[in-house]
């Protein structure tokens, strides 16, 4: 199963593993109501869903964060909104910010990239300003 950020989506031709054949016979479908994407579109968007050994979703990327890489992982923060790399709930960044930490400062203490922590920022900004 991969993700594109809004629809979970489904590879009926997927036997290869993650092999360029594989990539070659890709047919996604929207899980929600059976429509075929365009993989050639679909591809630069794609993100995969992992598994547990229970059959349950266990990591889901999140879109909306510009580049920075934020998941759900129950595993991580409740499921809440983490950076992959430092593992901080997103949330707790921003609200570290907020109060009047430098990005450095912020950086340094949860140990997220600059450039990620400045595409949360700048999505933070954005809703908020809706």
């Amino acid at each position: 199963m991969y993700t594109d950020g809004s629809e979970i989506l489904y590879d009926y031709a997927e036997q290869e593993g993650d092999s360029d054949q594989a990539h070659a016979a890709r047919e996604l479908v929207v899980v929600r109501d059976g429509q075929r994407v365009f993989n050639d579109v679909m591809n630069h968007y794609l993100q995969r869903v992992e598994f547990a050994s229970d059959g349950y979703a266990q990591v889901i990327p999140l879109p909306g964060i510009g580049h920075a890489d934020v998941v759900a992982d129950p595993r991580r923060g409740f499921g809440q909104p983490t950076f992959e790399r430092g593992g901080a709930k997103v949330e707790d960044v921003i609200g570290l910010f907020l109060a009047g930490e430098t990005l450095t400062d912020v950086s340094e203490e949860y140990g997220v990239p600059m450039s990620e922590l400045e595409d949360a920022l700048r999505v933070a900004a954005a809703r908020h300003a809706a």
